[in-house]
């Protein structure tokens, strides 16, 4: 026997003895009672693999016909189970052990043959026989693979999924700041999203099968049929991924539907589009990053490229109805809903970031983070045009009653929504350098010095700040036109006086307060008690003349029918005052009362004065009323509901 010979046999008899001392310790690891399962399951399939190494070897040595042979035991095994509908892991732990051996049998047979030099076309046919016998192994842990990711899908019903309610199916009405809507909600809610992503992470997929999973999956990429196990991944998770949009409400729409869309409809659309787009990247997008990196992690970067593909299209299905809005009309009324939507976008871009890190998913991010630009853009955007529309909002009648305006309760309530979003706004409303933009009429001057004081303070405020006291420079500024309108001097004065009180209460009240300072609301103060002083003087004046004192003169120089005749004009002028004023309205209680008795006491004071003095020149018989009439007279004015005084005894 040749040295090569005896070194041949010696390197196999080495290799048999090695093959049985590990079985032996293999045996002797089984026997101890306190394994666990897992241990277990590792120490038998262990085993399996020897003894299939053993049988390997024992074929004649680097013959065709052994390997045929193992090929057909091979065969047998992954055919057995071809016949029988079960699904092979459903039959338990051992069965899937077994077969799992034996597609590996198949696998290294496969390579073995072609390493060898096929000469024959018996070999050539053994080598086909051999790939047929493990394509048909793939086609089956394709199935079972498939099999497992849907029979043990988790239910997936996080505590985010329930804010369904009736409300969604109606449009939010205080939502929309609409002229003549005073019962605005001072806020809308939004929930806090600023949790890692991490912390949402649940099981999609029962955590029993994983290691199952990720078995079939090492062999399949093993077996070079890698694409084929990503692509059944993919397709089983791109319909989980699917249906959970189907279960957040969220259809498919082109870019066409939506700027078609109705703005009732389209509140609605946008409001479920933010409660999906936070259920969707937390928890389920990081869940089912979560599940790819448990099954691909150890194969290069098949996890990430899975991941990519399953959540690609849902993703750019949620970004392209926000991208339809970013290039929708300019509509004030769209303003805090967009915001809503930005600052969702805004603080889940750290997740979309960390889950699209890579090359695979750069067209994802890259999108996200177009989208979140377009939609800042548009934010700034409206805001100038909404400043435009106050500014340009004219009117070509009086406004009835002299009542708060329309234009007046749409802007306060709007900024009063527009102050939640103080950080957002202070962001997206400064300039590269970070000063504040500058308002699209910042050089539109008001009539007082004050102003001009307002906007060299607002110098030092912040970008938002800065914004809104210009917007309500630019209101003040429309409302002094509008009041133009009015013939009535005291009816201007009276309507500046209704709509600058209900901005310095809207400001007061809520948490204006805190962006736009007390030195604002103190000079609006100032400004409403300002007209409610100018319309008593241009009300009042001429009627209290009539009741002038006049005891510096002689009584001589008096006659009893011109005091007669002073008494009956005031009486005609109250008259005709209560006729006018009943029908103007002051909507603010406090400001009602607050002006009747400022009111009361000048013209009562004036009265009983005057009647006290010259009661006995007038005569009792031309005293129309008493004090006490006009007294109860004077609350029925602003009450927004015209009288008429027709004699001393309508009450």
């Amino acid at each position: 026997m040749a040295m090569g010979d005896y070194e041949s046999v010696a390197q196999q008899l080495g290799e048999e003895n090695l093959i049985a001392a590990a079985k032996h310790i293999v045996r002797a690891l089984g026997s101890n009672k306190n394994l666990t399962e897992d241990v277990k399951k590792i120490l038998a399939d262990l085993g399996s693999q020897l003894s299939t190494m053993a049988t390997i070897d024992n074929v004649v040595e680097g013959g065709k016909t052994g390997i045929e042979e193992q090929l057909s035991v091979v065969q047998d095994k992954i055919m057995s189970w071809e016949a029988d509908e079960s699904m092979i892991w459903d039959s338990g732990s051992d069965e899937a052990a077994e077969y799992l051996n034996a597609v590996d049998e198949a696998r290294k047979l496969t390579e073995r043959l072609e390493n060898q030099c096929l000469n024959t076309e018996e070999e050539k046919e053994l080598l086909r026989r051999a790939h047929d016998v493990l394509q048909m192994a793939m086609q089956r842990l394709e199935e079972e693979f498939k099999h497992m990711l849907v029979e043990h899908r988790q239910p997936f019903e996080p505590e985010h999924m329930s804010f369904r309610s009736i409300e969604d199916d109606i449009v939010d009405e205080s939502s929309i700041v609409s002229f003549g809507d005073d019962s605005i909600e001072d806020s809308t809610h939004r929930d806090s999203i600023s949790r890692t992503s991490e912390e949402y992470i649940i099981d999609l997929v029962h955590p029993d099968v994983i290691p199952d999973l990720k078995c079939i999956a090492n062999l399949m990429f093993m077996s070079n049929y890698d694409h084929e196990c990503c692509q059944a991944y993919v397709n089983i998770r791109k319909d989980a991924l699917d249906e959970c949009l189907f279960n957040l409400e969220m259809e498919k729409l082109s870019i066409e539907d939506v700027l078609k869309m109705e703005w009732g409809t389209l509140n609605s659309k946008i409001k479920r589009w933010v409660r999906a787009m936070k259920v969707f990247v937390r928890p389920y997008l990081a869940s089912e990053k979560w599940l790819c990196d448990q099954i691909f992690a150890e194969l290069g970067s098949a996890n990430l490229l899975c991941f990519v593909e399953v959540a690609k299209a849902p993703m750019l299905q949620l970004l392209n109805f926000a991208e339809a809005i970013s290039i929708g009309s300019l509509q004030p009324e769209k303003l805090v809903r967009i915001l809503d939507m930005y600052e969702v976008l805004a603080d889940l871009l750290p997740d979309i970031d960390a889950l699209f890190f890579d090359e695979a998913g750069s067209s994802v991010r890259i999108e996200y983070h177009e989208v979140l630009k377009r939609l800042g853009d548009y934010v700034r955007a409206t805001f100038l045009e909404f400043e435009n529309a106050v500014a340009s909002n004219t009117s070509t009648s009086p406004f009835a009653a002299g009542a708060i305006h329309h234009l007046t309760r749409y802007v306060m309530n709007y900024i009063r929504l527009l102050a939640d979003y103080n950080d957002t706004l202070n962001l997206l409303l400064k300039n590269q350098d970070g000063a504040a933009a500058t308002p699209l009429y910042a050089d539109m001057n008001l009539a007082t010095e004050e102003e001009s004081m307002s906007k060299d303070f607002s110098g030092s405020c912040s970008p938002m700040a800065y914004h809104l006291q210009s917007l309500t420079s630019i209101l003040e500024v429309n409302l002094y036109e509008k009041s133009k309108l009015y013939k009535d001097a005291s009816l201007q004065h009276f309507f500046l006086m209704n709509n600058i009180h209900y901005m310095a209460q809207k400001v007061k009240n809520s948490e204006l307060r805190r962006i736009f300072g007390d030195k604002w609301i103190r000079t609006h103060n100032w400004k409403f008690q300002q007209h409610a002083m100018d319309y008593e003087r241009a009300t009042w004046s001429s009627v209290l003349s009539l009741l002038k004192d006049e005891s510096n003169s002689s009584a001589s120089s008096i006659s009893r029918t011109l005091l007669k005749e002073r008494l009956r004009s005031f009486y005609v002028a109250f008259e005709e005052v209560y006729r006018t004023q009943t029908a103007w309205l002051i909507p603010d209680a406090q400001l009602r009362d607050d002006l009747r008795i400022s009111t009361s006491l000048k013209v009562i004071q004036a009265y009983r004065t005057f009647v006290g003095r010259q009661m006995y020149n007038i005569g009792e018989k031309h005293i129309r009323y008493s004090a006490e009439d006009l007294q109860d007279y004077l609350l029925d004015f602003f009450e927004g509901s015209q009288k008429s005084l027709h004699n001393p005894h309508r009450r």
